[in-house]
């Protein structure tokens, strides 16, 4: 009796298939796609992991699933009649059969916890802070792919996404650009106080906005503000590679100042013969020369026809969501379009709805 009451449990678990691989995995109650996924070792597509940003799309051919944490705000109406579920947010209540594409180059990198210092902190911007970190004595280096990003571990329980704006080093170095948001509390000690020597609690690699070179197509690569920082990283990667693949970069804010590593993406441009650098701000009062617009309006007004294309993105979600709807009427196949969406965390959202309400921040 208990054996059976033992298979019937174990039939109550969902298990997922994906059609390309066939490879399949458990999800246990209350558990996500995408943490089951993770779990099972099996890299899916993700970024902003709160169901706003869309990079975890995938298309549901068989079976039924809820969305009991948060709404997929990024599916929209004509999306989900075609079957398009968010694996971030998605929670099995059957079996799934899903069309899912899996990232197989970061399934080789250990998600892990490690204790750094702070060996040089600099302003890159007025609003910016740039980091450089070190694994503590004692510690392994972190190993990533470019354009990936970490997690900073605040005593709280909290965490704070922050994008790697480097490559893996021999040295363990690893790069953050922070950007001061008024009333985050984290952003504000790291602008305000945070010094060198100081130690930090992170946890990494994590998303799949990784450099793909299966592929001979130009590529474009889209950042906003320190969306550049990814970007960064897998545009030296390419570099380092000694790449021929034609590449467009594509940098926009809302002042000149807040294209604060301008010289080196024009270094850049002077260096490699196969690549263009543009700065964009969209506030022409602020503008100091440089193109006026958006970003993604620029990018499209210089190639109108993105069907030959792969595209990297990075920035904030009004950016990420704009580029979605019209690089792919411009051709894009989403398959080739790649993104890394910033989002604040729930807290700190409540935390600057709250300041502009007349609530002290919260550190």
């Amino acid at each position: 009796m208990l054996s059976a009451l033992i298979t019937a449990t174990m039939c109550l678990v969902p298990t997922v298939t994906l059609k390309m691989s066939g490879r399949q995995f458990p999800v246990a109650a209350g558990e996500t796609v995408l943490e089951a996924a993770q779990r099972a070792g099996v890299a899916l597509p993700y970024s902003c992991r709160a169901g706003v940003c869309g990079s975890c799309k995938a298309t549901l051919l068989e079976g039924r699933c809820e969305y009991p944490r948060n709404p997929p705000t990024a599916l929209s109406a004509s999306a989900r009649a075609q079957h398009a579920v968010l694996l971030c947010q998605a929670v099995p209540v059957s079996d799934l059969l899903l069309e899912a594409r899996e990232v197989t180059s970061v399934a080789d990198f250990a998600r892990r916890q490690l204790s750094v210092v702070v060996t040089d902190r600099w302003r890159l911007a007025p609003d910016v802070i740039g980091l450089r970190l070190l694994p503590v004595d004692g510690e392994s280096r972190l190993n990533w792919l470019p354009g990936q990003y970490l997690d900073v571990l605040l005593e709280d329980g909290k965490r704070r996404p922050f994008s790697i704006a480097n490559g893996p080093q021999a040295d363990g170095i690893i790069e953050l650009h922070v950007r001061h948001v008024a009333g985050g509390g984290f952003t504000s000690w790291v602008n305000d106080t945070l010094q060198i020597g100081d130690r930090l609690r992170i946890e990494g690699p994590l998303g799949t906005f990784v450099p793909r070179e299966d592929s001979e197509r130009p590529m474009l690569f889209m950042a906003g503000g320190t969306g550049f920082a990814p970007v960064k990283a897998i545009v030296e990667h390419f570099i380092a590679l000694g790449t021929q693949r034609p590449m467009q970069v594509y940098w926009g804010a809302r002042s000149a100042s807040e294209i604060y590593l301008r010289p080196l993406a024009e270094g850049w441009a002077r260096e490699v013969p196969n690549l263009q650098f543009h700065a964009v701000v969209s506030d022409p009062e602020q503008a100091g020369g440089l193109r006026c617009g958006l970003v993604h309006e620029a990018v499209l007004e210089d190639q109108p026809d993105l069907s030959g294309h792969d595209l990297y993105m990075s920035g904030p979600p009004a950016m990420i969501d704009a580029g979605n709807h019209l690089f792919l009427d411009a051709g894009l196949p989403e398959s080739r379009l790649y993104y890394d969406s910033f989002e604040y965390a729930p807290d700190v959202l409540a935390q600057i709805l709250g300041s502009r309400a007349g609530i002290h921040d919260l550190l």
